[in-house]
């Protein structure tokens, strides 16, 4: 799991029928450098995720990616590949 940081939408003409009324959002994925604000995020790569809790664009969210993506929709099959699992409210860091 990652964190990563909502910057858009995505707006689809036709849909997969399993995704009928889903939410689908543009992600960043986080580093610790980014985290601590010290990297410019549109050098980033982006992910489209299924989110079904309504993320705003600027949140947080706890990312689950790959096989694991697809977990909260079993036995029911779905063709994601990265899942906002959570919305976070804070990240604090400590520095080691």
């Amino acid at each position: 799991m990652r964190i990563a940081e909502i910057v858009g939408k995505v707006t689809l003409s036709r849909v997969h029928p399993s995704l009928q009324g889903a939410q689908l959002k543009l992600a960043v994925p986080l580093m610790l450098e980014d985290l601590r604000g010290e990297t410019d995020l549109l050098e980033a790569e982006f992910l489209v995720v299924y989110d079904s809790f309504s993320a705003g664009v600027g949140e947080r969210i706890a990312l689950s990616e790959g096989g694991e993506a697809a977990q909260p929709f079993y036995p029911e099959l779905k063709p994601v590949d990265a899942y906002n699992a959570a919305i976070l409210d804070t990240v604090h860091l400590r520095d080691q």
